[in-house]
């Protein structure tokens, strides 16, 4: 049996630390559980006014590509061979530690969904939310860096068109935009709220119908993460995945994106970085979950591969295919995930870049 991790607050600093509970011998000689890094953010800023920049890496904690690309670029600045000369930029190398230190995914559960902070922490990543949220308000524009599983390009994920809906209302997609053409790579998504919420909505019928309920995952707003909290504090927000979590290709992606948008923006005084034209654009239109953890793809999907109208996706544990049910594209195909969790995305072309 594997020992039980335990999250615990030190008594004598205050300090999270990730314990063993299981495996700790009750021996004088036993060993203290090792303390978790602290929550670190660390902020830059110019002489002249400008915009408020803020920079997050491992928010997933085995998605480290930002994480090394925030190292870069800081110890650019810290050297002088990059200098800041207006408004500010804080960096969270690390914003998930818990998962960053396990190595995975998330701590207790996924950070990066119903992102809010609340008044009874429970879970680690309700900590993480506690000091984050508050951190991102502050400031005007996120770069959020991430990757992900599946072999793949890079992608910049983008809000809402402008709007005033109940769901995500939002004023800044002109800026967002303008952004997104000039991280260095070629594809923009949008749709990520209004389609997770209609998965939401599928997943919270079923738990009905099995006499579940009240659980976080069945939430309206589950799918709201740091861009979508810093969209609804006023803000805008540009999501970068910036390739396959193990490709040595995506900290340079992180790199060079956070170098683009720092001149972008203004902050520094290198030349504006070019404008990627043509754009692909594609628009999320639903998200499916698994049913049982043995749900199997009918073959090894990267993201953005093509799907025609039919063509079987895989096949659930009962015996049931999947099928495409229209023409588009695969995204975040996760034969890892869990029962009632995303298992895959899927896509259709937009006339938005």
């Amino acid at each position: 049996m594997m020992p039980r991790l335990l999250v615990a607050r030190s008594a004598a600093d205050g300090g999270l630390q990730l314990g063993d509970n299981a495996a700790m011998p009750s021996t004088d000689t036993a060993q203290a559980p090792a303390p978790l890094p602290p929550f670190k953010s660390v902020r830059y800023a110019g002489r002249a006014p400008g915009p408020r920049l803020i920079v997050t890496g491992a928010v997933h904690g085995n998605e480290t590509c930002g994480t090394r690309g925030i190292e870069r670029v800081m110890a650019d600045l810290d050297s002088g061979r990059l200098v800041l000369q207006a408004g500010s930029v804080t960096f969270v190398p690390i914003t998930n530690a818990k998962a960053y230190v396990l190595g995975r995914r998330a701590g207790d559960r996924n950070l990066n969904r119903a992102l809010q902070p609340t008044a009874e922490p429970r879970e680690f990543e309700d900590h993480v939310a506690n000091w984050l949220c508050p951190l991102l308000a502050e400031h005007e524009v996120l770069l959020d860096l991430h990757s992900f599983q599946s072999p793949g390009r890079a992608f910049v994920m983008v809000g809402p068109r402008d709007n005033t809906g109940p769901l995500e209302p939002f004023a800044h997609a002109a800026d967002e935009e303008a952004l997104a053409r000039r991280l260095g790579v070629g594809r923009a998504v949008d749709g990520w709220l209004d389609t997770y919420a209609t998965g939401v909505a599928r997943r919270r019928a079923a738990a009905e119908a099995e006499g579940r309920s009240g659980t976080l995952d069945l939430h309206p707003r589950y799918g709201v993460g740091t861009t979508e909290y810093m969209r609804s504090q006023g803000g805008w927000a540009l999501t970068l995945e910036c390739g396959q979590n193990d490709d040595p290709q995506s900290p340079e992606v992180a790199y060079a994106a956070i170098r683009q948008t720092l001149a972008h923006l203004g902050l520094t005084a290198e030349a504006p970085p070019p404008v990627v034209s043509p754009m692909e654009a594609l628009s999320l239109v639903d998200v499916i979950d698994k049913v049982h953890n043995d749900d199997a793809f009918a073959r090894p999907w990267q993201s953005f591969d093509a799907l025609r109208a039919g063509d079987l996706i895989g096949t659930r544990a009962n015996g049931e295919a999947v099928h495409a049910p229209h023409d588009g594209w695969i995204v975040f195909p996760n034969p890892r995930s869990e029962a009632r969790q995303e298992w895959f995305y899927l896509a259709r072309a937009s006339g938005r870049f």
